[in-house]
């Protein structure tokens, strides 16, 4: 792994955390079981630990193939991440509100490994300066 992985794993712990606040402080999910449940309403082992090294590894994976199967990895990551959600609350890990559709997962994952490629990508280029 190289600093840009490292730094869009930052950008996306960042964004997980942010989103996590957000639709925690909305009610439309929470963490029934985190750590330090009095302090933190968000599963900050996830955020902080879990999503930077799932983006790493994703990068990396994004980074060995060429565009058309990069896309095809961007939407299969955002159709397991329903599913994934959907057994993490039968291991009651997560829990949704009944407003809550799981196509908002789908869409919201689209949407962040996009922006997380899309940072990695322009990263890697030699637009920067160091």
């Amino acid at each position: 792994m190289n600093k840009d992985s490292f730094v869009c794993a930052v950008l996306a712990s960042l964004l997980g955390t942010y989103s996590d606040l957000y639709f925690v402080g909305k009610g439309l999910y929470h963490f029934p079981h985190r750590l330090l449940p009095d302090i933190f309403s968000i599963h900050i082992v996830f955020t902080l630990i879990g999503l930077p090294i799932l983006t790493m590894v994703v990068l990396y994976c994004l980074s060995q193939v060429n565009k058309w199967w990069r896309a095809g990895l961007i939407l299969l990551v955002s159709l397991l991440m329903p599913i994934l959600e959907k057994l993490a609350e039968r291991l009651g890990m997560f829990a949704h509100s009944d407003q809550w559709m799981h196509e908002y997962s789908f869409f919201g994952y689209l949407l962040f490994c996009t922006i997380i490629w899309g940072g990695y990508s322009w990263l890697s280029s030699d637009r920067l300066p160091y």
